[in-house]
């Protein structure tokens, strides 16, 4: 019975990862290395509950997590980076500039907002989640995490200003 859990855990990691991971770099700004860390730490977190969450929602319990994690991480000065005297090899830049420039540029948007501002933006225009979900996740009320939403749309709209044209 135990192993037949453990493949269920390892077949929705396997299908999720991916999701999860871009829903970890929004979360952290764009930081690839600290959203796998927070992913891999909200899915070891999910490992111990799996057998009371597998039949429920597993990916609205990693969700609140990476949610969560993502906002303590902010408030942290020092994640334990060390400096190393050479730096690894460069990836050559491939044919798809413009769109790596738009999604970075995003990203450092993204980075400038608040957690809780980023987390929500996130949760409700990335993940597509309801309004009562986003506040769920954030733990807080639906107004606060309507709130925390249009701020941080209002902020990217405000540094993203150059690249949005009017239509009409």
């Amino acid at each position: 019975m135990e192993q037949a859990r453990a493949g269920e855990y390892d077949e929705f990691v396997a299908a999720r990862w991916s999701g999860l991971c871009h829903l970890a770099r929004l979360l952290t700004g764009g930081d690839r290395h600290r959203a796998e860390d927070l992913l891999q730490e909200s899915l070891v977190r999910l490992w111990f509950v799996w057998p009371k969450i597998a039949d429920e929602a597993p990916e609205a319990y990693v969700r609140k997590v990476l949610a969560r994690a993502a906002a303590r991480s902010a408030r942290r000065r020092w994640w334990g980076e060390r400096p190393v005297e050479e730096l690894p090899e460069v990836a050559a830049a491939g044919d798809m500039s413009a769109i790596v420039a738009e999604r970075s540029r995003l990203e450092a948007a993204l980075a400038l907002l608040t957690p809780r501002q980023r987390a929500a933006v996130v949760l409700r225009y990335y993940q597509d989640l309801p309004d009562r979900q986003v506040a769920e996740v954030l733990g807080c009320p639906v107004g606060t995490a309507r709130s925390h939403a249009a701020r941080g749309v209002a902020r990217l709209r405000e540094l993203l200003a150059d690249v949005i044209e009017p239509v009409g």
